[in-house]
């Protein structure tokens, strides 16, 4: 059984800054890349960050030069440093991970709020 285990979201104003991080445990041959994908109300899923084991990241248009994803390959650890955090970024966070098949974590929140 693969679980993600996220953590790190919460309340922060805007300007501020969030880290999250989301372990993969489990059967996992292979992990190709980890990632962070939002949803936010009345949106569709966003593509927040990806990173591949070799280290090439994607990142979705709105958070790029604010969001920086990394990976420890050895820990299957994938985390998120979020700075200058808007309004907009407020949204349920999923990890997710891919080998052979995609996996996604419970969620956690973010929220950005004065």
């Amino acid at each position: 059984q693969v679980q993600l285990g996220e953590s790190g979201g919460g309340l922060v104003q805007p300007g501020g800054s969030l880290r999250l991080s989301c372990v993969a445990s489990g059967s996992i041959l292979s992990i190709n890349s980890m990632g962070w994908y939002r949803l936010a109300p009345g949106k569709r899923r966003e593509l927040v960050a990806t990173i591949t084991t070799g280290g090439s990241t994607d990142y979705g248009d709105s958070v790029k030069g604010r969001f920086t994803i990394s990976i420890d390959n050895a820990k299957r650890t994938v985390s998120l440093q979020m700075n200058s955090l808007k309004l907009e970024d407020t949204a349920v966070y999923f990890c997710n991970t891919k080998s052979r098949l995609s996996y996604w974590g419970q969620g956690t929140q973010v929220t950005v709020s004065s």
